[in-house]
């Protein structure tokens, strides 16, 4: 497959990636798939291998990057780690509306009664009592985050005006003021069901930022092992051309030894056809070029419309033998203490002791106390009557309104108050019995769980260090091959010069060092790949992502459910895969 070949396909694989809604999405495909065409076209008319600045310059220009800059851009502009900073952010609107569980409830009712109470007996009040009632009450609830309690506080007002002949007032101002305390003292007073939600939400909060630190260490890691791939690939185009010259050069020396008559025609056809193979390997190592940039522009960029996707990537970087001590202890301990994944499952431990907790709470039984205050107040038309008898003529009216029944609210000279201890138990056991028995065993699962990723994260360290190790030492062996297929090419082309050895032997050689050449650069390339490896994983597991599996117990509710915020985000793989 050519590089522009390499171009489009990876472009229409991003194209179905994109997840977006059905009339956005027509839009968006149809952009890149523009700008892979655009592209394809570009890159069909120029040259392969001859004219790179031309091609460099019709794709958009040239863009030099180093190692350090390719991982910023990634932090700024990567879609995987954009997508993972609004996990934290849902994660607060969650806990946000459950704090506000715990904030004032203000009620109010507006109301207007009217009724004919028809004369069922003597003290009906008349042949035809008419009721005409106004309400206008307000008040206030809350639930208060400590201790399971609520409060609540009620104002009551009415005017009555009624046709009723044994009325004393009419109109008839009634106000009454009602305080109202409920407290558990068993079930529900540590902990209940919003209690528990808001501290099982906080914890997601936190996971949220794991699973984002996991990505962004997973990405980072993703950008490093595509740039050093990108260096890897143009070296080997490099090397390509310099054994293609090779080549094209011995084919031009044959040419003037045939013509004095030094060489047979036929070492022309063989040369030509070395030079021919190379020409291949010039092009094959074009194509891989292509992939390797396309993988790090999909780490970088924020769209096809992002500039930096029509340029011609080149990694100003190279890779260095730094060789850094190795201490495998200490990388083990850092793993065991900050790596996102076992930092999510001790989190995960921790919301199920929270659920394990609140089930424990609600086996017990339910003993509430309620205590309640109240004071009322009357005012109105009062009438003065000629008797206390029932029925007495009215003889006067003393003026009167709705103050009169604020003014005897506030005295208090008609209180009512309450205490009461309710106790309910079922007999026989309740679901919470079998609820917090299953959160027990939960709890231990995962707990051994915890501990079986902590041996894998230990094994998963160790063996990283040793890749690094093993890695080096391949550096060490391809450099000293390196280093003696010059030393045999040269003592061919010296010895072809004399008439010592035949153009086999020194197109042999010549294949050799291109071969021992790849081998090192590949060697070189792996062994940065292995370092990255060795300090992705003490920070975050393969593939990014921070949830351990299974959630905590399930919340009152939710009962059985995993209840935390994120999800294993799949990471990116680099050029040939992930990490190794």
């Amino acid at each position: 497959m050519t590089r522009c070949g390499y171009s489009l396909a990876l472009a229409v694989s991003l194209a179905g990636a994109v997840a977006v809604p059905a009339g956005a999405q027509e839009a968006r495909h149809d952009a890149i798939v523009r700008a892979a065409v655009a592209r394809f076209e570009t890159e069909r008319l120029v040259a392969p291998a001859v004219e790179a600045p031309a091609r460099a310059q019709a794709a958009g220009g040239r863009r030099d990057l180093r190692l350090m800059d390719a991982v910023e851009l990634a932090l700024r502009q990567n879609l995987d780690i954009a997508v993972e900073r609004l996990t934290p952010q849902a994660a607060d609107f969650q806990l946000a509306g459950l704090r506000n569980t715990f904030r004032p409830l203000a009620s109010s009712t507006l109301g207007q009664r009217a009724q004919v109470i028809p004369p069922t007996n003597q003290l009906n009040g008349g042949q035809r009592v008419t009721n005409d009632t106004t309400t206008y009450n307000f008040g206030v609830t809350q639930a208060v985050p400590w201790g399971g309690g609520n409060f609540s506080l009620t104002f009551n007002n009415s005017r009555l005006a009624t046709s009723n002949l044994f009325a004393n007032f009419n109109p008839t101002f009634t106000s009454t003021l009602t305080a109202t305390y409920v407290q558990p003292l068993l079930r529900d007073f540590g902990i209940d069901n919003i209690r528990q939600q808001i501290a099982i939400a906080q914890i997601n909060r936190d996971i949220g930022d794991e699973t984002l630190r996991a990505t962004i260490a997973q990405t980072i890691a993703n950008v490093r092992n595509a740039y050093w791939e990108l260096a890897f690939a143009r070296a080997s185009l490099d090397v390509a051309a310099r054994s293609l010259e090779l080549a094209q050069s011995l084919v031009e020396d044959n040419k003037a030894r045939v013509e004095v008559g030094t060489l047979a025609p036929l070492d022309i056809v063989q040369a030509e056809a070395e030079a021919a193979n190379r020409r291949q390997s010039v092009a094959q190592a074009e194509a891989t070029l292509a992939t390797a940039e396309l993988t790090l522009k999909r780490l970088l960029v924020t769209g096809t419309d992002d500039p930096l996707w029509q340029q011609e990537l080149h990694a100003t970087d190279s890779p260095q033998l730094d060789a850094p001590a190795i201490d495998i202890a200490t990388a083990v301990r850092t793993a065991l203490e900050k790596r996102t994944d076992l930092v999510t499952a001790r989190k995960n431990l921790d919301s199920n002791d929270i659920s394990l907790r609140f089930w424990r709470n609600q086996t017990r039984p339910a003993v509430d106390l309620q205590v309640n205050y109240g004071a009322q107040g009357i005012g109105g038309t009062q009438f003065q009557r000629s008797g206390t008898g029932l029925g007495s003529v009215i003889t006067g009216t003393i003026p009167g309104g709705y103050t009169d029944a604020l003014r005897l609210l506030q005295a208090r000279d008609f209180p009512t108050w309450n205490a009461a201890l309710t106790v309910s138990y079922p007999i026989g056991g309740n679901n919470a019995d079998g609820q917090f028995a299953r959160t027990r065993v939960l709890r231990t699962q995962q707990s051994t769980r915890l501990r079986a990723l902590e041996l894998q994260v230990a094994t998963e360290v160790t063996n990283a260090a040793l890749q690094v190790q093993a890695n080096l030492r391949r550096v060490e062996a391809a450099r000293a091959a390196r280093d003696f297929a010059e030393r045999r090419l040269e003592a061919e082309q010296s010895k072809f010069e004399v008439g010592l050895s035949t153009n086999f032997f020194v197109v042999q050689a010549q294949r050799d060092l291109e071969t021992a050449q790849n081998v090192e650069l590949r060697a070189l390339t792996d062994y940065k790949r292995a370092l990255v490896t060795f300090e992705r994983s003490q920070e975050a597991p393969a593939g990014g992502g921070a949830n351990f599996g299974g959630g905590n117990a399930g919340a009152a509710g939710n009962v059985g459910g995993g209840n935390f915020v994120g999800g294993n985000n799949g990471g990116i793989g680099g050029p040939g895969g992930g990490n190794q």
